[in-house]
């Protein structure tokens, strides 16, 4: 047993107040075994593949994922863009989402770095392409045109209440691929989210894909990284990627180490999260203030929206939020929001928020209802 190291005296003026953030999952505190870890995580020099930290965390991430192997990067986006880059070359064609998180929120990074282009198609409610309208996007051996080179799907779906997409349509979105030889990668950001929603193994939802990446710094509560999976094959190519994009660090295991922890001891409790989640989203629905679909909540992910008798705009309620309850809410449009709950977020977390929005309402004087 390791020793316990108390804080430094100093941090007593660092450390966060007491709110209540559902802004995101990426807002979470490594917990205090995390920490432990980290102080005393054996260290090297990852870009020689010295690191024991680092290399463990790789082994246990490919195994997990029914992969050959993995390579530990910064981000999530860094993860997706290694995959794309080692996937496909310059001119090449992605066909992904149109609300993908790859293509909506990653500064446009396959475009920019890569030369590859993306071709966006539209989504159902679940976050699915159609297997047809993949099939039909794929291109022509045509110089005029770009080279479809890449399928690239998000599980679970972030724009979609975080929406699982089951084993059936990674399957079939698997036999459009090689009917095209086409490269199949997923942003699993959220992958063991989708996992424990729907009761599978991350394997299964892994093994249809060449690639997968997953995020360490979500609902598994490390504090940074992303580790991404393949062939050994493709993760030498990803490592390559990663050397470009100034992704070589050196005596990184000190974060490895706290990723080591969240796959070993937050992957199950990330039920505990879905069930918040669909706790405050049930509590929304009951307020005829707010407009949503509780059916649809299946992970950590609610999106909701004021209804349109309600004469505020969601950027003034989460100001509101934030000024009397000490509460955090993101915003999704105009009058949207979007809430996730994660480790520091229970019951009592979400029973604060649906009194603050309850009560912001009511306060609206009765001549805005006009």
């Amino acid at each position: 047993m390791l020793p316990e190291l108390p804080p430094p005296p100093f941090l007593h003026k660092l450390l966060p107040v007491d709110t209540v953030d559902f802004r995101s999952d990426t807002v979470t505190w490594p917990t205090d075994a995390m920490r432990q870890a980290m102080a005393w995580a054996p260290i090297g020099d990852d870009v020689y593949g010295e690191d024991p930290t680092v290399n463990a965390l790789e082994a246990r991430a490919a195994a997990l994922l029914g992969k050959e192997a993995a390579v530990f990067v910064a981000s999530g986006t860094m993860g997706n863009l290694c995959a794309v880059l080692a996937h496909a070359d310059r001119g090449d064609e992605a066909i992904l989402a149109a609300d993908a998180h790859t293509y909506m929120s990653e500064a446009g990074g396959m475009a920019v770095l890569g030369g590859i282009v993306p071709r966006p198609l539209p989504t159902d409610e679940f976050g699915r392409m159609a297997e047809d309208a993949i099939e039909a996007a794929v291109r022509p051996d045509d110089p005029h045109e770009p080279r479809s080179r890449l399928i690239l799907l998000e599980n679970s779906f972030a724009a979609k209440n975080g929406a699982p997409l089951p084993p059936e349509y990674l399957a079939a979105v698997r036999r459009v691929a090689d009917r095209h030889g086409l490269a199949m990668h997923i942003d699993g950001a959220r992958l063991f989210n989708a996992a424990v929603a729907l009761a599978l193994e991350p394997r299964a939802l892994a093994h249809h894909a060449d690639s997968v990446s997953f995020c360490l710094s979500k609902g598994l509560c490390a504090p940074v990284g992303s580790v991404l999976c393949g062939s050994a094959d493709f993760i030498y190519r990803a490592r390559r990627a990663r050397k470009v994009l100034g992704g070589g660090m050196r005596q990184v295991g000190i974060m490895a180490a706290a990723g080591l922890v969240a796959l070993e001891e937050m992957i199950e409790r990330l039920a505990d999260d879905h069930a918040n989640a669909r706790a405050l989203a049930v509590g929304l629905a009951e307020q005829p203030a707010f407009v949503l679909s509780p059916g649809r909540i299946k992970t950590n992910i609610v999106f909701f929206e004021l209804a349109d008798w309600v004469p505020l705009e969601a950027q003034e309620v989460v100001e509101r939020l934030r000024r009397d309850f000490d509460v955090l809410l993101g915003t999704a449009g105009l009058r949207r929001f979007r809430a996730m709950t994660h480790y520091w977020i229970g019951p009592a977390e979400v029973e604060l928020l649906l009194v603050g929005l309850s009560e912001i309402v009511e306060q609206v004087p009765t001549s805005r209802m006009t």
